[in-house]
């Protein structure tokens, strides 16, 4: 077997380069094989069986164009694509074996944050960090299931806003209970290290709702910031969706569809932080995302 360290590939030839082979592992093992690029029939046939998409198109083409504008105002991308919103929530249903289809919901779709608290435990609190400098998980551009560790630095200014759509089911059992997500805001001021609390107060008991705050100014300047979600003396289960956290003209929210807040990066990706930390989590707590019924 031929072993290399190092591949410099110019560009013209980089696309026939990787045409027949692929990397499975890029970081503990670093190798290449060959790419499957002809299919036999029988292959094709047993990709087809197992694709939801033709499921999919069959249950789309029998919407109404006013069902499917509401799948398009239901997604919370930037470019709203109905077809794709559909399709995520739909593919769900079919792998957990739910029957029929959704009705579009502007708070949440596919996927959603669960936060669990059962006795003995009465506490949990999360966090996830926005320090100035820190690696994400990005897709390789042009690769259907590839990626990599990516540098991110948040350059953090005021106005902040945080934003979340959650359903609360949740019992008091004691004194000062309370469910809220917030940020923590950094500062300095003449010397001191201060911090702000911009908090979203959590209704013990509510439906699916949006609320949402905004910070623009504090004294001093603004260095950086965390957001947390703490549930305290309280048991039950708060469901949470479309997080955001705006400012300097983009999202900074990791993970902000909840796709899968319990998500933990080891081996060649351990210097990713997890999309929520762990604070406070005794026994009988617990979260995870989880598709809604």
């Amino acid at each position: 077997m031929a072993k290399t360290s190092y591949l410099d590939i110019s560009p013209e030839l980089e696309e026939k380069y990787w045409s027949p082979i692929q990397t499975p592992e890029r970081f503990i093992i670093p190798r290449i094989r060959v790419k499957t690029v002809i299919f036999s029939r029988e292959k094709i046939a047993e990709i087809t069986s197992r694709s939801y998409l033709s499921a999919c198109s069959n249950l789309w083409q029998n919407f109404s164009d006013a069902v499917r504008q509401d799948w398009k105002n239901v997604d919370p991308h930037p470019r709203q694509h109905g077809w794709r919103t559909f399709v995520a929530d739909q593919c769900k249903r079919i792998k957990f074996g739910i029957g029929g289809t959704a009705t579009p919901n502007q708070y949440h779709q596919d996927m959603v944050g669960k936060i669990l608290i059962e006795a003995p435990a009465e506490e949990i609190k999360l966090i996830q960090p926005h320090p100035n400098f820190y690696w994400v998980l990005s897709k390789v551009a042009g690769k259907k299931s590839m990626y990599e560790p990516s540098a991110v630095n948040e350059s953090f200014s005021l106005p902040l806003k945080i934003t979340i759509n959650y359903k609360s089911d949740l019992i008091s059992t004691g004194a000062g209970s309370f469910a809220r997500f917030y940020a923590d805001i950094r500062h300095l001021y003449q010397g001191q290290n201060l911090s702000h609390n911009e908090i979203i107060e959590i209704p013990l008991s509510a439906n699916w709702t949006k609320q949402e705050t905004t910070i623009s100014s504090l004294i001093g300047q603004a260095i950086s910031y965390n957001l947390y979600i703490h549930l305290y003396k309280v048991t039950g289960t708060l469901l949470i969706d479309n997080i955001k956290a705006e400012h300097s003209g983009s999202n900074w929210a990791r993970d902000p569809y909840c796709k899968k807040i319990e998500q933990d990066f080891t081996r060649g990706f351990y210097q990713i932080p997890k999309n929520w930390g762990v604070i406070t989590m005794p026994d009988g707590a617990g979260y995870k995302s989880i598709y809604p019924t």
